[in-house]
């Protein structure tokens, strides 16, 4: 049988980063329409936000903890245990997904960079062509040169800017989400003292 006590859960290093939420029942947490079982439950999208913009704010030098506030008189360790699961596993399918998403965009960049480069080729090899062949001498060629070259390096914008800055606000958004997906997550009740696990 579950003991009731005024706190449960993992035991919150002194160098941590504490994100802090109050809640009048757990089932706050996540999405109420979401029908899967306590540990694959999504969490409220309210939530989700805090802990994450809490998680970013708290920078990535100290490791993360979430304490969650619960207006009730008493926890279960039961209940923590399956806060704690649902919290990682929702974090760990978050991680999951942004590396997918990371993946796809390089594999988008490498496809843009080879079509770009290869447009970009051509539209120097087409305005030298005209240059020299079509209209030699003249400033419609020249015109004609500059734009096909512009176009050209337009061509181009795509795969630089995946591979300059669109990759690494994934990349970091992931970290935060590995980070959530292994912190320690502790319940406190109204009037409950925080204290060590026995």
């Amino acid at each position: 049988m579950a003991t009731e006590r005024t706190w449960a859960g993992d035991e919150i290093p002194p160098d941590s980063a504490v994100i802090e939420v109050r809640v009048a029942q757990i089932e706050q947490l996540f999405h109420t329409l979401d029908p899967s079982p306590f540990h694959d439950k999504d969490l409220d999208a309210d939530a989700e936000e805090y802990i994450v913009s809490s998680a970013k704010e708290l920078g990535h030098d100290k490791p993360l903890a979430l304490l969650v506030h619960l207006d009730r008189p008493f926890v279960t360790s039961e209940m923590v245990e399956a806060v704690r699961s649902a919290v990682h596993a929702y974090f760990a399918r978050q991680s999951e997904l942004t590396r997918r998403r990371l993946r796809q965009l390089f594999r988008i960049g490498r496809t843009s960079l080879a079509i770009g480069l290869v447009f970009l080729t051509a539209s120097i090899a087409a305005g030298d062509w005209m240059g020299r062949r079509v209209l030699p001498q003249s400033h419609i060629a020249q015109v004609i040169r500059e734009s096909l070259l512009i176009g050209g390096w337009v061509a181009m914008w795509r795969p630089l800017e995946i591979f300059l800055y669109g990759w690494w606000p994934i990349r970091n958004e992931r970290r935060v989400y590995e980070r959530l997906s292994r912190m320690p997550v502790r319940i406190v009740c109204s009037g409950g003292v925080a204290a060590s696990t026995a």
